[in-house]
């Protein structure tokens, strides 16, 4: 996440102008449709979501920081946001058939897509799960770092919190998930095991995280 990401003038700047707009969709969009694909399974609702976040930047664009970290980090804040809303949304829905009512249909390429990454972005659904028993402030400097690969000082800046809470929290996280699953970690390759092979997936991120390798 360095500084060849940003547009020139940032958000503010691709609010104000279609091209920039477009150009500021573009580089970003599989980004944040990969942010989503980690926390839904259904390529209607991940659409939906990934919509409305870019919607959500036209709102926002004054708050981007170039200080505090890239244009993908900013954008995951807002993104957790928009997917925390939907699912108090859901949980206050009697009938799940409304969240289908107001949907736009998708066409069956959109759906084949997005059905792609839905599938890509499984192993890191199954992170997120294994972090859900945390506190809700340490599970998300956890998951920004682990999940989305932030860094401590983009997590924070997404988050709206200092750097120096970020790094508690994210000390604790680790605490609590080396307590809650200190056996079930010896079954998972070392880190120095998964890195010379290459394989390393967002479970192993995770478990390095954890562990405090990362």
């Amino acid at each position: 996440m360095d500084g060849s990401e940003r547009l020139r003038g940032g958000p503010a700047a691709a609010i104000r102008d279609p091209r920039l707009f477009e150009e500021f969709y573009r580089r970003h969009v599989d980004a944040v449709m990969r942010f989503v694909a980690r926390r839904v399974d259904d390529p209607h609702t991940a659409a939906d979501l990934t919509a409305e976040i870019f919607l959500a930047v036209l709102g926002s664009a004054h708050s981007y920081r170039p200080r505090l970290g890239s244009e993908t980090a900013w954008l995951y804040g807002i993104a957790r946001n928009v997917v925390s809303s939907e699912r108090r949304r859901v949980a206050r829905e009697a009938e799940r058939d409304l969240r289908f009512s107001g949907r736009r249909l998708l066409e069956a390429d959109d759906i084949v897509r997005i059905e792609d990454k839905l599938d890509a972005e499984s192993p890191g659904r199954r992170a997120l799960a294994a972090l859900a028993k945390l506190p809700e402030g340490e599970r998300a400097v956890m998951e920004l770092i682990a999940v989305d690969q932030l860094t401590v000082t983009e997590a924070a800046a997404a988050l709206g919190i200092r750097q120096v809470t970020a790094r508690v929290r994210l000390h604790r996280a680790r605490k609590a998930l080396r307590e809650a699953d200190s056996k079930a970690t010896e079954t998972i390759p070392t880190a120095a095991q998964t890195r010379s092979t290459g394989a390393e997936t967002p479970d192993a991120a995770l478990l390095y995280v954890a562990r405090g390798e990362a």
